[in-house]
């Protein structure tokens, strides 16, 4: 039986899930002959972790208690009298876990799994990379910081997987990486990567305003709880700066054109969430509704999408045909086509899901098989 030891960095709704899923697919994974020994969990605050971490794990009633504790809000400092293993508080976890990876990484391997939406975890992916330890990441921010982070965290391309940062569990960054390792190079990408902005374009589209379609947005639990997190488009262009990083492009967050939905003066430092909400957005109406009519005229619709083509990177609205892949996208799908030499007059399309707790988990858990062949 192949055993990958795993610390888990981020117990919010991705993470618990993964952890579901790791509990729930045991018998699955014996007959695959993995186990995943899950030796610590953190959330912003605290560290969970074995009591002996070099053999034994926390085990499935463990986990199950730090899901139902998260699950209420509270921070794991609260777990105690559940088994087996030790709370430490913030101060003491990047130590500890530095320790483990000391540890561990030179001997059965271990993968840090970084299910966070912090920057704060950049410092301890980067030295678990020195230290021989794989990364698993969901969060985009470690590869959309500075080039020399980024460098750091890829300088060992077996061991990094971070398929779920970009289209949640859908074959984005697999697919990419085998046209480019076949020789085939790929010089135009298009896409709409956010199911928010993808549900709020098709539902301007048949008419409704974009006020009344943000807040039944919201309402659907699409959006942030400020939805100018998702208006901003800055989440599109993260996702965009990883594929274009891929693609070779020495480029960073500010090199990257983003149309935001929103201009400055409804930005978060300039009016509440409830004001934006109330007063700002359907003040917005009227240049969507005019935008839509327009592209409308010439058979094309308006989508968010992300474009990559030679040393052009941005984000923004573009009209595009009706019956293309993106134009008949509806819904809070995501939409991806890639042009290469061996797909230049028919793109290769990949469209589903491309957000969502149990998705974008199961995507992680797939990334986490996906190196079994590093451990012993």
């Amino acid at each position: 039986m192949k055993t990958i030891p795993l610390i888990l960095m981020g117990c919010g709704g991705v993470g618990r899930q993964l952890l579901q899923h790791i509990v729930s697919c045991r018998s699955l994974h014996a007959k695959l002959g993995v186990h995943l020994r899950v030796v610590g969990v953190s959330d912003s605050k605290s560290l969970v972790i074995a009591s002996d971490f070099k053999q034994k794990e926390l085990d499935d009633d463990i986990l199950t208690e730090v899901c139902r504790v998260k699950s209420d809000g509270s921070s794991l400092s609260k777990l105690t009298g559940v088994g087996e293993c030790q709370v430490l508080s913030n101060s003491e976890s990047i130590t500890k876990v530095i320790d483990i990876a000391s540890f561990l990484g030179k001997s059965t391997g271990l993968a840090l799994v970084d299910c966070s939406a912090s920057s704060e975890t950049i410092g301890l992916l980067k030295h678990g990379v020195d230290l021989g330890c794989c990364a698993v990441l969901a969060n985009k921010k470690p590869l959309t910081s500075t080039l020399e982070g980024y460098d750091k965290l890829v300088s060992h391309p077996r061991r990094i997987r971070h398929e779920s940062t970009v289209g949640a569990g859908l074959p984005v960054i697999s697919s990419i990486n085998r046209i480019i390792s076949s020789g085939d190079p790929i010089h135009r990408i298009v896409g709409s990567l956010s199911g928010t902005l993808g549900y709020v374009m098709s539902e301007v589209e048949d008419g409704k305003p974009l006020s009344q379609v943000v807040k039944s947005a919201k309402s659907l639990g699409y959006t942030e709880p400020d939805p100018r997190d998702d208006l901003s488009g800055m989440d599109v262009a993260r996702k965009a700066l990883i594929l274009a990083r891929i693609l070779g492009r020495r480029i960073d967050l500010g090199s990257i054109r983003i149309e935001s939905l929103y201009p400055e003066e409804m930005g978060p430092s300039k009016m509440s969430v409830e004001d934006f909400l109330d007063n700002g957005l359907v003040k917005l109406d009227n240049n969507i509704e005019e935008r839509v009519r327009k592209a409308s005229l010439k058979g094309n619709v308006l989508r968010y999408v992300c474009m990559i083509e030679g040393t052009r990177c941005e984000v923004g609205i573009q009209e595009l045909p009706k019956n293309s892949a993106l134009g008949r996208l509806r819904g809070s799908d995501n939409v991806l086509e890639i042009y290469s030499r061996c797909y230049s007059q028919q793109p290769l399309v990949i469209q589903g899901a491309g957000a969502g707790n149990d998705t974008t988990a199961a995507g992680v858990l797939a990334d986490i098989l996906d190196i079994q062949d590093l451990f012993p």
